[in-house]
């Protein structure tokens, strides 16, 4: 969680700004700036990259829309942390599998204190406290310049500003009325009648402005607006005045307005249980719920159904919101448990049977059918204003017999079976608390300067609880009779996964029994999902992965997963992706170590990760073009892909899932490691797509480690050629260069020969980049030589391209070209279009060298169009880079700055600091050309740096550079990997 240092203010109650301290901030772009807007919307919970696309454009996305919102993040992260380091990850806004979320403190933005105002306003009202309320909501409505987010794009903007300008409108209503009751009539008159005049259908501003005209002894006046707005309610919307008008003029006309009760009458039922005095949070939701329940619903009951998983606060929730708008329902609340989750729900007729009793009715008088109780309820009801509470029900069909039917009326359920209520219902889907939210309750619970003493401990014990309320409380409870007890001990309980669960009670209080009683519900087939999906170590399950973790066809791995998601043991993030609560999870994987057996749990991860080995085969044409060369087999069935599009997109979604898959099986003591290395070796395109990153690596060193301690040399050769990529993403050549020598000597003893040449060559151009010519020349020889009598074209062609940048060095331009056009036209004769990309960038270059830089532009242009289309962003970044110096070759200075700009950008993206170094050389020399010679000096300054930490020999070059102009350029790309 980011603290309020940040000195980040963020408004959305009008035109969108931000500002920094008191530095207003230039937010870019409008569709830059609706991207913001939807992440402060999100507030911090992540938006994933769909509904981000989904929010910018609709239903016609532009072809590189997710291109377009890593611009708009990499903008944006630059002008929110301003002094954040190269390399340093970012804490403002930050990516999350598959989308992003924006962490600021809640009241660094105006709408969430818009929001928390009118909430302590609702609870000051209340309490009785009439002028503090009035005041809260004054703060509330202060902020409010303009109509929200104005002038803001995106196709789900307009939505956002009406929504919020009936939030508004109903928070100034609520203070009219308070100031109605405060100062009489005068204070409000005109405003309620401009506003009423502005607003001529909401009704409850007509209703307002007639008790303003009958206090002010215009009686006459304030009929005449109940007519007014009647008539107009028939003729636009074909409607009868709401609750609000009627009550209105109801008070008008009556004949006693004493307000006293019938002393005949038998007394108001009054059920509901105890409010929670440290209800936390949900602010938002709750102001929602209760304008919901407290506005004009022609027709129909409301019906507010609302569900999720054991311990969530579902029934905290709905018991709040009851009690929050319980005067608006002078004629009773009632409540039941219908005890869905217990092994014995309760029988609908039965509880109906004592809601009649508390209605007044009779014992004798009430029938005994469940269809004439439900009949008899609902004409008790009518003309009636009462509340109905159905905690923990079990589904819409033990629901449905309570449902009212007058309008008058509202139903508030929870449930942990999605949808909780009939199809007209609000559905409210009730997730985890906010991290800001988690701690708030710890602090009430447990004391807010004891959590403020130790804010980091607190905030990794409510991390632990996954911020689950349940969890939260009962951690709180612990330490609340615990003083001694600093926090980091408690933490330190619960960061033993396999005792979490067993920490997390107090009392007869578990979260595990809260999970117990969902888990006892499910059929065995649902049980044994949710027990074996809970293995992988994957932050989230496809359809396709758990069809392979259980060992059934998709279609009906898919149908468990949802029925999983319907009782809220499974989330589903996007359609066919599954994953758990981490408690959950913990829950999950405890019954699977007590009721699978071992050899049935390695065999579900085993087929996990051969389904993943296939998989990525068909994703794009290297990783089929290694598995074929070598020798990684298809054991079981994968996923095919109609485009490219569509396998790198699943790539990038799986690409968690990959690495902890990998290292999953590096743990395993079954033999997984030889997937496990062929899968590493396989996913190259992950890291030229700027990730997996160190989690890459770690799984690398963590197969490499294993295979060791087995013996198995096979394994250990292909892992360490598998970490050397990733080193060599990461431009940490002289570490390369130990892994590759490794990865040659372990797959040399183990008789793996091809992967040995492969080495070869990558360990040749780490030499070559240290300026080791002279072994990088003996290397590519006995490379080309195993290639050739393996018959390798594809090897070959690899050598060749690295050979011919040797020759390009040591001044032999013609064999150095010579070898490019070689390397491209084995490559073209593969058909193998990245490869191509690859071969057409090393002519380009080798021609550059050579002073032919028309041919070499056209080339270069060739393979940007190559990468361009494979969406290969690291490729298309070094490629601009060169095309750069093309331009500066040629003396076209404009250009060639531009083009470096947009490649240090790419490059940055990606998080490649060695290209990113090349292109801000280029960009200094284009900019000394032009005449901007601070500008040439400090983006020269920053090459310099990056090498000099990376330990480049191009530190020298650029340290040149600061003082005279052009110096040497090779060696800034990772060069394309076998």
């Amino acid at each position: 969680m980011v603290t309020g240092d940040t000195g980040l203010r963020f408004a959305l109650l009008g035109r969108l700004r931000a500002w920094r301290g008191d530095r207003e901030l230039e937010l870019g772009s409008p569709q830059q700036q609706a991207f913001l807007a939807v992440l402060l919307l999100r507030r911090e919970r992540a938006a994933s990259v769909a509904d981000v696309v989904e929010a910018l454009w609709g239903g016609n996305p532009p072809p590189r829309a997710v291109g377009a919102l890593r611009t708009y993040a990499s903008r944006l992260r630059k002008l929110l942390e301003p002094e954040r380091a190269a390399g340093e990850s970012p804490r403002v806004l930050v990516s999350v599998p598959d989308g992003y979320a924006l962490h600021v403190p809640r009241e660094a933005v105006d709408l969430a204190r818009f929001e928390d105002h009118v909430a302590s306003a609702g609870r000051a009202r209340a309490a009785g406290q009439l002028a503090e309320a009035r005041a809260r909501l004054r703060l509330a409505l202060e902020p409010w310049q303009d109509d929200p987010l104005r002038g803001v794009p995106g196709a789900a903007m307009d939505a956002h500003r009406a929504r919020l300008a009936d939030q508004r409108l109903t928070a100034l209503e609520a203070r009219l009325e308070l100031d109605l009751e405060l100062d009489g009539s005068q204070s409000v008159l005109a405003e309620l009648t401009d506003l009423a005049a502005r607003h001529p259908l909401r009704e409850r501003l007509r209703a307002l402005q007639m008790r303003a005209l009958h206090r002010d002894g215009r009686s006459a006046e304030a009929l005449a607006v109940y007519d007014e707005a009647r008539l107009l309610l028939g003729e636009e919307l074909g409607l009868e005045p709401g609750r609000d008008l009627a009550d209105a003029r109801d008070r008008l006309t009556a004949p006693d307005a004493t307000g006293l009760p019938d002393p005949a009458a038998p007394p108001l039922p009054a059920q509901l249980p105890g409010d929670l005095a440290d209800f936390t949070g949900r602010a938002a939701l709750v102001a929602d719920l209760c304008a919901l329940l407290t506005s004009d619903r022609p027709g129909a009951a409301a019906v507010v159904a609302v569900s999720g998983a054991g311990g969530v606060g579902k029934s905290a929730l709905a018991v709040h919101v009851a009690h929050r708008v319980r005067e608006s329902y002078p004629h009773g609340q009632l409540y039941t448990d219908l005890q869905g989750v217990g092994g014995h729900p309760a029988d609908p007729a039965t509880v109906l049977g004592s809601f009649l009793r508390a209605l007044g009715v009779d014992d004798a008088a009430i029938p005994e059918g469940l269809a004439e109780r439900s009949a008899l309820f609902r004409a008790r009801l009518d003309g009636r204003r009462v509340l109905i509470l159905l905690d923990n029900a079990h589904g819409p069909e033990q629901v449905r017999a309570f449902l009212p039917g007058p309008p008058s009326c509202a139903v508030l359920v929870t449930s942990r079976t999605k949808p909780a209520g009939p199809a007209s219902a609000r559905l409210v889907d009730l997730d985890v608390m906010t991290p800001g939210e988690a701690l708030e309750l710890l602090g009430k619970v447990m004391g807010r300067a004891r959590v403020a003493a130790e804010a980091d401990d607190a905030a990794r014990l409510v991390s632990a609880c996954g911020h689950l309320p349940l969890a939260v409380r009962i951690v709180a409870a612990r330490l609340a009779t615990r003083p001694a007890w600093p926090l980091g001990a408690l933490h330190g309980r619960l960061a033993d996964e396999q005792h979490r669960l067993a920490e997390l009670r107090v009392a007869d209080l578990t979260v595990e029994a809260a999970f117990a009683l969902g888990h006892d519900q499910l059929r065995p087939a649902q049980q044994r999902a949710f027990r074996l999906l809970a293995l992988p170590d994957g932050p989230h399950v496809s359809s396709a992965a758990a069809a392979a973790v259980l060992g059934l066809p998709e279609p009906e791995a898919e149908a468990l997963c949802e029925s999983l998601v319907d009782v809220s043991l499974l989330e589903s993030p996007t359609p066919g992706r599954y994953r758990y609560h981490d408690l959950l999870r913990l829950y999950a994987r405890g019954r699977a170590g007590t009721e699978e057996s071992p050899e049935g749990r390695a065999a579900s991860l085993r087929r996990l990760l051969e389904f993943l080995v296939s998989t990525v085969r068909a994703s794009y044409p290297g990783a089929l073009d290694r598995a074929e060369r070598l020798g990684m087999a298809a054991t079981v069935p994968g996923l095919s892909f109609a485009t490219a599009e569509d396998a790198g997109a699943w790539l990038a979604e799986e690409a968690p899932c990959l690495v902890a898959a990998v290292r999953q099986a590096a743990k395993a003591p079954d033999g997984a490691l030889a997937p496990a290395a062929d899968l590493l070796l396989m996913t190259e395109e992950l890291l030229e797509r700027g990730r997996p990153g160190p989690e890459f690596e770690q799984a690398a060193e963590e197969v490499v480690a294993a295979a060791l301690r087995l013996g198995d040399r096979r394994s250990a050769g292909r892992a360490y050629l598998a970490l050397g990529h990733g080193h060599y993403y990461a431009a940490r050549l002289r570490e390369l260069v130990v892994v590759y020598r490794r990865a040659v000597a372990a797959s040399r003893a183990a008789g793996d020969a091809l992967v040995m040449a492969d080495a070869l060559v990558l360990l040749a151009r780490c030499l070559y980049h240290l300026r080791d010519h002279d072994e990088t020349r003996a290397l590519l020889t006995e490379a080309l030589a195993v290639f050739r009598a393996q018959a390798d074209r594809l090897g070959e062609a690899n050598a060749l391209g690295a050979r011919c940048r040797v020759r390009q060095a040591a001044g032999e331009t013609a064999p150095a070209v010579a070898d490019a056009e070689e390397a491209l036209m084995l490559h073209q004769g593969l058909g193998n279009g990245r490869r191509v990309g690859f071969a057409l960038y090393e002519l380009g270059v080798v021609l550059g060298a050579a002073g032919r830089t028309v041919e070499s532009a056209a080339r270069l242009t060739e393979a940007l169009a190559f990468f361009g289309d494979r969406r290969n962003r690291l490729w298309e970044g070094l490629t601009l880079s060169r095309l750069a110096e093309n331009r500066l070759a040629t003396g076209r200075a404009e250009e060639a700055a531009q083009l470096a700009r947009t490649a240090a950008a790419t490059l940055e993206e990606v998080r490649n600091d060695r290209g990113r170094a090349h292109a801000l050389a280029a960009l200094g020399s284009a900019l000394g050309r032009i005449g901007d010679h601070d500008g040439a000096h400090a983006h020269r300054r920053t090459a310099h740096e990056i090498c000099a930490r990376l330990g480049m020999p191009e530190a020298d070059d650029l340290l040149a550079l600061l003082g005279d102009g052009p110096g040497r350029r090779d060696g800034f790309e990772p060069a394309p990997v076998p």
